[in-house]
């Protein structure tokens, strides 16, 4: 086995510009000072929580030197001075971030939607369009779970990847540079504990990816240190048997002390020509690192650290070496650095001010014009003593806010609620303006806000000639990806057992033979990082499917679905977008963990994607078509016991669009409205026979989509014709249907509509036990459809329908 490629000064040092040494120690300097400054603002009450990177200097100034345009960051919190090396971020932007300002021109990370230290850059304009990425340093939108940022570091260098060796990609040249872009990962020391840290550097090896995964360690995490996160104290140690030799692919790891100038940059100059030029994955473990603040606002870590650790930081803290270093030369003077350190804490300060400034100001600006319109409101009511003195709170308040302000405002129309007078209405009228623009501020862009969104995209019927041939549904989507294969070279689909056999159900059936492997992939059996492949590959303007084989296994990616995706355009305000297709398969089949319907849990947990429920396969190809055309990140739940039953060959199998946000009525009735889903629409429509025999008309309506859930209230027209409502699904009870009729009944204000009481008929509360018998007994079946309808028809009119039972 190869041994780690320890660095340390070199014989024959790289010749250092006396100018670029100067400008790297007044960045890591101010990046210092920002760290020392922002703790100083939480505590004064200026902002609500800091997290810094302090102690991690000189690593990121030596990472930033060799971090090219086109390059992506995949990091977390501590990365500070590499944003503002790469000039990506500012030391004003820094503490616009800390304070929350909701500007996105000043604050363009995340319009003060995550708290500070939370990167990105901006890789969309205005309206939605992709920016040119190899023009730009690019960074991914940070999110603080820790090690949630590996699963997508593996997807942003896979890019890299597809777009060298597949050569219908090759025209895309504002997505990449023939593959050369190289994705750059940091990771603190106690999070390489995580499995996703562990499973993408599986991937990360098997799939020989540009990947740089720089590992910053001070010794601990939080107050733990390494002896209780990291077999023999070392993750370097731990990852010997991924590093490559002459025999084997792998990849290369270098250990280097973070405090080491001339050690550093040879190891990030090493790694990025490995990862750039060859495409093997590059471990860079950046030891003897310090933490001078502690972990963040919330401890102190001398309650942790011994005295001697503590004088141990001190003395090799790392722009204290650099320092030093740098006076060794003989290239700088001392003085000089003293000069830089003045300079350095002046500019800060002056950046912290000026950030405080524009963020206060806006807040002071919405304060007077709301405290004028009170002392206005104060003057035309009997209310004044209590306006005054939400007037005079207000006006007093140290460092107000903007719920301070609108806050006042409320109370101040709840005091006066029985008034009508001018200086109410004009109250009301500026109140209800800030309403609208903090809706823009604190809520926008969960979903897309562009030309592409889904529900903007035009639906297209299928079609069938007169004597349409009846296929296998697996045959209609292996038809509609072959049609998407053919015609866009950016989509490739990939997931356990999709290349070679096709998938589990065949719908990829000889189509890796076809397209090759670049556009049909096998994957290892790594739920995360399949997400996290499609995240980042989507995030470099790729069309990628990932497959998890049964919605049973999500549970495996849900945080990273959830935490990552699902909310991106959210916290960047529409910076940045994934539009990853997640496909999978559940509800009907036998078991515990092959009969998965928990869409309550995802409705809660996913909002920002679309989740696509089609009933059978033709429907799943009209909404792929739709996908692949919208901007947005999608799940699509196919029906797992859809994939034999015969369906109608579609004429225009790649042009069909299912609308997404409307229902269908599969079945007109007059009796009552049956509002479902998936496979559960087969049960209802089977049932509906029976009823009818019974006397009883259902109507049934398939949502198709659950997010977004019927757009333009279809729903509740068809509740005003029948006045009675059940909701139907394979979920647990409360799941699914709860929200399906929290939609109709409070959002669509069908309660008003309701003769009897809505119903809801959901799984039992478990998982479906194995066999027929099982499944008869846990979800929903046609009996169970039956007597629900029948009771509610029963309350309606006992003297028709008598009791059963």
């Amino acid at each position: 086995m190869n041994e780690l490629v320890t660095y340390s000064k070199q014989k024959s040092p790289t010749v250092f510009e006396r100018e670029s040494l100067l400008k790297e120690y007044r960045i890591a300097q101010e990046s210092r000072q920002a760290s020392l400054m922002g703790r100083k603002e939480v505590f004064m009450g200026k902002a609500k929580f800091g997290i810094f990177g302090d102690g991690k200097e000189l690593a990121q100034i030596a990472m930033a030197r060799h971090f090219q345009k086109g390059d992506f960051r995949a990091g977390y919190y501590r990365d500070q001075t590499f944003m503002f090396a790469i000039g990506e971020s500012t030391v004003k932007e820094y503490f616009a971030q800390l304070y929350a300002h909701t500007n996105a021109e000043l604050e363009p990370a995340s319009a003060g939607r995550l708290m500070n230290g939370h990167f990105a850059t901006r890789s969309l304009n205005d309206d939605g369009s992709w920016k040119d990425l190899t023009s730009m340093k690019n960074s991914s939108a940070d999110i603080s779970p820790t090690a949630g940022q590996m699963p997508k570091l593996l997807g942003l260098a896979y890019a890299s990847k597809l777009f060298r060796e597949n050569q219908d990609l090759k025209g895309l040249s504002h997505f990449s540079n023939n593959g050369n872009e190289v994705a750059w990962g940091t990771i603190g020391n106690a999070s390489t504990s995580e499995g996703m840290f562990f499973e993408t550097i599986n991937a990360a090896g098997v799939l020989q990816v540009p990947m740089v995964v720089s590992i910053w360690d001070d010794g601990y995490g939080i107050s733990v240190p390494n002896e209780y996160h990291t077999t023999k104290g070392s993750i370097s140690e731990v990852l010997r048997g991924f590093q490559r030799n002459d025999d084997q692919k792998g990849f290369e790891i270098f250990v280097v002390k973070g405090w080491d100038y001339e050690a550093l940059d040879k190891a990030y100059e090493n790694a990025s020509r490995i990862a750039r030029e060859e495409h093997v994955p590059v471990i860079i473990h950046v030891i003897e690192m310090t933490q001078p603040q502690g972990h963040s606002t919330s401890g102190s870590h001398e309650r942790y650290k011994s005295k001697e650790r503590l004088t141990w930081e001190k003395e090799n803290d790392c722009i204290l070496k650099f320092r030093e270093y740098l006076i060794n030369t003989g290239k700088v003077t001392e003085e000089e650095l003293n000069e830089i350190d003045v300079e350095a804490k002046s500019f800060v300060k002056s950046q912290k001010e000026m950030a405080w400034k524009a963020f206060a100001g806006e807040i002071k600006s919405e304060l007077e014009e709301a405290s004028k319109l009170l002392l206005a409101l104060s003057k035309s009511t009997t209310e004044s003593v209590q306006v005054d003195q939400l007037n005079e709170e207000l006006t007093k308040a140290l460092n107000p806010i903007r719920k301070d302000v609108i806050s006042t405002v409320r109370r101040a129309l709840w005091t006066t609620k029985k008034e009508n007078s001018d200086a109410r209405e004009k109250l009301l009228a500026w109140y209800s303006e800030q309403q609208r623009l903090n809706e823009d501020r604190y809520n926008s862009h969960l979903y897309s806000h562009s030309s592409w969104k889904a529900e903007n995209i035009v639906p297209v019927k299928a079609e069938y000639p007169e004597d349409a041939v009846m296929v296998d549904g697996r045959e209609i989507l292996q038809a509609c990806f072959d049609h998407l294969l053919k015609t866009e070279p950016k989509f490739f689909a990939f997931g356990e057992d999709v290349g070679k056999i096709g998938d589990v159900n065949q719908a990829f059936a000889g189509l890796q033979a076809k397209y090759g492997e670049n556009r049909v992939t096998d994957t290892g059996i790594r739920e995360v990082t399949i997400i996290g492949q499609g995240i980042g590959a989507a995030l470099r303007g790729l069309r990628p499917m990932a497959e998890i084989q049964y919605l049973d296994y999500i549970h495996y990616a849900l945080m990273t679905l959830a935490d990552d995706l699902a909310c991106l355009q959210y916290r960047t305000k529409g910076g940045q977008k994934a539009p990853l297709i997640v496909r999978t398969r559940g509800h009907r089949l036998e078991g515990v963990w092959h009969a998965g319907s928990p869409i309550g849990m995802l409705l809660h947990s996913l909002r920002g994607m679309l989740i696509c429920v089609p009933r059978d396969m033709t429907q799943a190809a009209g909404m792929y078509n739709t996908l692949m055309e919208a901007d947005e990140p999608a799940l699509v739940i196919e029906c797992l016991n859809g994939y034999r039953l015969k369906e109608k060959m579609p004429l225009n199998i790649g042009q069909f669009k299912v609308p997404l946000g409307q229902p269908e009525v599969i079945k007109s009735g007059k009796d009552l409205t049956v509002v479902t889903y998936g496979s559960m629409c087969r049960i209802v429509l089977e049932a509906a026979e029976e009823l009818t025999q019974m006397g009883i008309d259902i109507e049934i309506i398939d949502v198709q989509t659950l997010l977004p859930f019927d757009v333009d209230h279809r729903i509740v027209e068809s509740l005003k014709k029948t006045n009675k409502i059940l909701f139907t699904d394979e979920d647990v009870p409360g799941g699914a249907t709860a929200f399906m009729m929290q939609q109709v009944i409070e959002d669509q204000k069908g309660y008003y509509y309701l003769d009897v009481e809505p119903g809801t008929l959901a799984g039992k509360a478990h998982r479906p036990a194995y066999s027929s018998d099982g499944d008869y007994f846990s979800k929903p079946s046609v009996d169970d459809v039956v007597e629900k309808v029948y009771a509610m028809m029963n309350d309606s009119n006992p003297n028709l329908f008598p009791n059963i039972f």
